[in-house]
């Protein structure tokens, strides 16, 4: 919750000139509070008890133009509220903006459809929560300051009595504050962990129904169901900790002036006077402390967790704030391998790769370097966002970096041209490209002098030849409309097996096909002659590599499937939650 916190308070700073305002304006409102116990204790000692009924209803003739004074001084305080939070609202929607629009134009990026989630929902929870946060912290300081100040003029033994069990009662809370920030947390976690659970089991129904996995998935699925279900109840349960927390610093106090008003009295105290008292806790203490209570413990936690997912999925366009995050080396690896050694050329090599989108953004890329050694099989993994998709952007060429170059084969990627670039590799995206035309064209458009014992071969090594049947040969006429996802992804892996280039980057391009028709296109591309790099999505993907480069949180890490077991926590995270939701994986390959 750090980002919370520095988002909070570098809103607040940014606002001192309103946030003054609305403090002289909560001094007004907090008149009644100053004066109520102390006026009731003159009317009381001074009017009713002294027989002089005209001079008490003057002394509540003087309360009444105080509570007129604090609900003139209220309407400007909410006033001066909105000139704290409406701009902080309107900055969080550029910030969610923002990052939608990053994500929806970055390579290999697509439309985050969450995004209107944030906007519509989360940026409201938040406004909502810290204009609610804000009027009663506010409302509590100023009242329970005015209040204790009001008992102190009355009798400094009194405000003692009151004091001490209202910080006790703030002392039980603020304990308690961050476990409940944590179980909200938890609850929030375990509602999304439910959904995607749901929603990944929904969408792959038919291979898990092939794999015969359905009392797994089901499993899997109850956890969810059941870790939500704790969290909700777990949940419920601090809010007794919000009720002591009220049982201490709100009834507490009036448990002890009353305990405490026969010997008050016997030392002198007046009758009014603990009156007084009793106004001062009852319609001062007590309402601002329940609402800071309910306030904090309700409003409070969803907008430390609300604003939290925001700035996790939005964070700030400060290019410090992840400078150095991708500042390693990805060299090394295995035997088979890793580097370029005896003075081969490599197929890849990477060096001080530094690319944002944006001249203010965050770096997506920060000094990467990378080699892959020609004829190697690369899987790259990652959790979503890492950057991905965009090393696979700039090693094809489609983008240029900040800084840094890239090299196929020993030439520099920036100084060729686009046909010469089409040589030396060949990228098939997740959402690939199928022309109108024969089949037969849209297989050899990367190698159109490909004979049809070629293309035969190809169709058979990567299990296509279901499909030319079913549209009816290579001379049929393809209708890209009418192709499912896996179909268009097929033609391209097709395609690009055909195609002369000796590296092939595969960015997510089989994610549309089952587990068992997505091994087969992978094996054969690591059968083909030439380098093969994989985005993956599968854990069978990153096994069936012989190298696997992973983004990790601190630092791109290169090394074996085992070998990164050992080394990264968040490999070993992307491993449990693919295998979570997957059939077993296949063999790693060995290849000749």
């Amino acid at each position: 919750m750090i980002g919370v916190r520095r988002t909070t308070w570098a809103a607040l700073r940014a606002r001192r000139r309103p946030l003054g305002r609305l403090a002289a304006w909560s001094v007004a409102e907090s008149l009644p509070a100053l004066l109520s116990g102390l006026i009731v204790a003159r009317a009381v000692d001074r009017g009713f008890l002294a027989g002089e009924f005209g001079t008490g209803l003057v002394w509540l003739a003087g309360l009444a133009v105080a509570v007129l004074v604090g609900a003139v001084a209220t309407g400007r305080v909410y006033r001066s509220l909105g000139a704290v939070v409406e701009p902080f609202r309107d900055e969080l929607a550029a910030g969610v903006v923002d990052g939608a629009l990053r994500e929806a134009t970055r390579a290999g990026g697509r439309p985050d459809s969450a995004a209107v989630a944030r906007l519509t929902q989360q940026v409201e929870v938040v406004r909502d929560t810290f204009g609610g946060l804000l009027l009663v912290v506010r409302g509590f300081l100023f009242t329970a300051a005015a209040a204790l100040l009001g008992l102190l003029s009355l009798s400094p033994p009194l405000a003692a009595a009151v004091a001490a069990p209202l910080v006790l009662g703030l002392v039980v809370f603020a304990a308690a504050l961050p476990s409940m920030v944590a179980h909200q947390r938890a609850q929030v976690a375990a509602g999304e962990e439910l959904g995607r659970s749901a929603a990944a089991t929904l969408a792959g129904h038919r291979d898990v129904i092939a794999c015969g996995g359905q009392e797994r998935v089901v499993a899997v699925v109850d956890r969810r169901v059941v870790a939500q279900a704790d969290a909700e109840r777990t949940l419920a349960r601090m809010a007794a900790l919000r009720s002591l927390s009220l049982g201490l610093g709100g009834w507490l106090p009036v448990v002890v002036l009353l305990l405490a008003a026969p010997w008050l009295v016997g030392r002198g105290l007046s009758t009014g006077a603990v009156l007084g008292a009793l106004v001062y806790v009852t319609t001062g203490l007590q309402p601002a402390l329940h609402a800071l209570v309910q306030g904090v413990g309700g409003g409070g936690l969803r907008y430390a967790v609300t604003l939290d997912r925001i700035l996790r999925s939005c964070p700030p366009t400060d290019p410090n704030t992840a400078a150095g995050r991708n500042a390693a080396t990805a060299e090394g690896g295995t035997a088979e391998g890793g580097t370029a050694e005896g003075g081969v050329v490599p197929a890849v090599r990477v060096r001080g790769l530094t690319f944002r989108y944006g001249p203010h953004a965050r770096p997506v890329l920060a000094d990467f370097t990378l080699t892959v050694a020609d004829g190697e099989h690369l899987a790259v993994v990652g959790p979503s966002g890492a950057g991905k998709s965009t090393l696979a952007a700039l090693i094809a060429g489609l983008v240029p970096p900040d800084s840094g170059s890239v090299h196929l084969a020993d030439t520099p990627v920036a100084a060729v041209a686009p046909e010469t670039l089409a040589r030396l590799r060949v990228l098939v995206p997740q959402e690939a490209y199928v022309r109108s035309g024969t089949l037969a064209d849209n297989l050899r458009y990367l190698c159109p002098d490909a004979d049809e014992e070629t293309v035969a071969a190809a169709l058979d090594a990567l299990g296509a030849g279901p499909l030319v049947e079913r549209l009816g040969g290579l001379a049929a006429e393809v209708e890209p409309g009418r192709l499912s996802a896996g179909e268009r992804q097929l033609i391209a892996a097709v395609r690009a097996y055909l195609a002369p280039a000796p590296l092939v980057i595969l960015d997510e391009a089989t994610c549309h096909l089952d587990p068992m028709l997505e091994a087969t296109v992978e094996e054969a591309f690591a059968r083909r002659p030439g380098t093969l790099v994989v985005i993956a999505h599968r854990i069978s993907s990153a096994i069936r590599a012989r190298r696997v480069l992973v983004f990790d949180d601190d630092r791109p890490l290169a090394g074996s499937h085992e070998e990164l077991l050992r080394r990264s926590p968040t490999y070993r995270e992307l491993v449990g939650h693919w295998q979570e939701l997957t059939i077993p994986a296949h063999r790693p390959l060995t290849r000749t």
